[in-house]
This record gives structure tokens, C-alpha cells and sequence, in this order.
């Protein structure tokens, strides 16, 4: 079952919210003897997370199926860039189950110990039947808190961000588990900041999504995102204050970043393809909206074009930090 993004928390006696955790959205079935774990796509995870598999095979009855949330924890907070290395850690898999241990964060139940369907069953007995079920399970097969209670979901969406939550999903206590069908919403937290232009698709004149950069420590334009389409009338403001790079004293064209983009600057493990795009003179400070999937120096979603600034120097833009600091030391305050 899928969730339909809103742009507000919305309220009802018969809603309940559950955090948002950003990491990988996964179906586990116990057979008989053995564990699959099934990605929303429908791709294999199983041999990719042996931590999790062992768990679900010791603790859960045979017959079962569950919905829920694969992470990693870090530092304190869920860390995404772990699980992707799950996929690519070859023979050093084992070692970085060992290190990084997975967790999975479940939030629904399908079919009940011994193979009993509940997909018709109302939420809140699903959720009872999980709670039940999972009862002294071990820390990796945790149920993710639920809540009716708006002022407490207003504590998740200012404190917890910081721990890797990124809304939260909103869900109707009676409502039945429909494959496929976007029968939840999801509100995601955003808050505005500032980046500088750096490179569009499309074209200067028609521009349809934007590059963007910050500054690191030692003045290079860094990558950090790319936004959603355009809208026709931010095309037209826009495409009135790009410009092609400027050639330098020896009339040669420099830009900090290679063109096509690197498949591997996008953080699309599935879709690895350069990204061919526009280079324009990184002169130019935006507005975005942006969540707080922040890491390796780039926001992993595509971000919220707002406005251009004109008033702002590229120079006013926040630098990019490392790793491990928070882009945003106000976030919390302006979710």
C-alpha cells in the first residue's frame, strides 16, 4: 500500500501518523523455513540483508507477512548511504552487516501467524495483531511508534528530524491494506535555504530543472541537487538571468563540475546514468524547499525550486559543511 504526499498534517479523529524513516520500504514473507524480503519495485533484498533474514526466521512464525522500513543507524541517526552499500559490498557483505547493522522498523501486518489473511481487517486490528506478534522481539524487528496525538506528531516533525525522520504518514484507523493503492498520505519536512545555479537541462532560454551548488571550506562549487520541473512562469524568470559560462583571459571556457554530470553524483544506485545539462555562469542564488535527506554533501531528493535572489551574492549562500554537521542549524524551528 502507498501514500499520496500532502502538503499539510492533516487532522481527524479517525487519523493516526506514524514517522516517516528514510530508509528502504520492504515486505518480509516466513515461509516455511526461509525469509524473502521483497522491495517496493519488487526486487530481491533478501541475500543483501542476512541480519535481518536471521532475525525474522528466529522470531516470527511461519505463514507470516509484514510491511515495514529497512535502516541503518549511525551516530544517532538513520544513515541511507548504508543500505545502498549493502547492494554493492560484493564479498564484504557479511563484514558490513557486522559493522553496520540493519534494522527493520515494521508498521503493518498482511497475513497473521499461520498463513490467516488480515489485508480486510481495519488498520487499528492490524496494528493490534503486530504489536502481539512482535511482542519481546529483539531490537532489529522493532514496531515503529504510532499516534493519534497532533501535538506529539508535532514533536516527531521539529525533534526527531535530526534522527533521520522525514515526516510523517498519515493513516485512517479503519481503513483496509489495498496493494498498491494510494490509500495513506505522507507529509515530508521541509524548510527553505539557499543555493547558487550551476547548471540547467534544457536549455538557458528554457530552462526545465536547475543544478545546484554551495561553496565548501576551500571556495569549490560543489554539487549538492537537482530540483523538480520547472513551471512556466519560473522558466521565464529564470531563463532572464542565466548565462553561458564566461570565458577566461585565455578564452577558455571553465566550469567546476564535468559535463554529463556523473551517473554516480545523482545517488541513483538503480539508474546510473550521466546526466547530460546545460552549463551556465554559477552566479545566480535560488530559494529551494528541501527534506532532510542530506548526505554526502547533496540532498538524494530532488529538490523545491522557490524563486530566484537576486538580492543575495553567491557569497551569502551557507557553505557546504562535512560530513556529520547539520545543513541547517535551524531546521528545527522552521519545520
Amino acid at each position: 500500500m502507498l501514500a499520496a504526499p500532502v502538503d499539510a498534517v492533516l487532522e481527524d479523529p479517525n487519523l493516526v501518523y506514524e514517522p516517516k524513516w528514510d530508509g528502504w520500504r520492504a515486505l518480509a514473507f516466513r515461509g516455511d523455513s526461509d525469509v524473502y524480503l521483497q522491495s517496493r519495485a519488487g526486487r530481491n533484498l533478501t541475500s543483501y540483508f542476512p541480519d535481518i533474514t536471521r532475525a525474522v526466521r528466529a522470531f516470527v512464525p511461519p505463514g507470516v507477512v509484514l510491511d515495514g522500513e529497512l535502516v541503518v543507524w549511525e551516530g544517532g541517526r538513520t544513515n541511507f548511504a548504508q543500505l545502498q552499500r549493502r547492494v554493492t559490498a560484493g564479498q564484504g557483505l557479511l563484514r558490513v552487516a557486522r559493522e553496520h547493522p540493519a534494522y527493520y522498523v515494521t508498521f503493518d501486518l498482511l497475513v497473521d501467524a499461520g498463513g490467516e489473511a488480515v489485508l480486510d481487517a481495519p488498520l487499528v486490528e492490524r496494528r493490534s495483531r503486530l504489536v502481539r506478534l512482535l511482542a519481546g522481539a529483539p531490537p532489529q524487528l522493532a514496531v515503529t511508534p504510532q499516534s493519534t496525538d497532533v501535538a506529539e506528531v508535532s514533536e516527531w516533525l521539529t525533534r526527531w528530524t535530526a534522527a533521520g525522520v522525514e515526516g510523517v504518514v498519515i493513516k485512517r484507523l479503519d481503513s483496509r491494506y489495498e496493494p498498491g493503492r494510494r490509500g495513506w498520505a505522507k507529509f515530508r519536512v521541509r524548510a527553505t535555504t539557499e543555493a547558487i545555479i550551476g547548471g540547467v537541462t534544457g536549455s538557458i532560454r528554457n530552462p526545465e530543472t536547475v543544478l545546484i551548488g554551495r561553496f565548501d571550506r576551500r571556495g569549490r562549487l560543489r554539487y549538492t541537487g537537482r530540483t523538480h520541473p520547472l513551471a512556466t512562469p519560473q522558466r521565464l524568470e529564470l531563463a532572464t538571468l542565466l548565462s553561458p559560462p564566461r570565458p577566461t583571459d585565455r578564452r577558455l571556457v571553465t566550469h567546476p563540475w564535468p559535463e554529463p554530470l556523473p551517473a554516480a553524483w545523482s545517488g541513483q544506485f538503480d539508474r546510473p546514468e550521466p546526466l547530460p545539462y546545460v552549463q551556465v555562469e554559477p552566479t545566480v542564488v535560488a530559494d529551494i524547499e528541501v527534506d532532510t535527506a542530506f548526505e554526502h554533501h547533496r540532498w538524494r531528493h530532488r529538490v523545491r525550486y522557490a524563486r530566484p535572489r537576486p538580492d543575495l551574492s553567491v557569497y551569502d549562500v551557507p557553505l557546504l559543511l562535512g560530513e556529520g554537521e547539520d545543513p541547517f542549524p535551524d531546521y528545527a524551528s522552521s519545520a
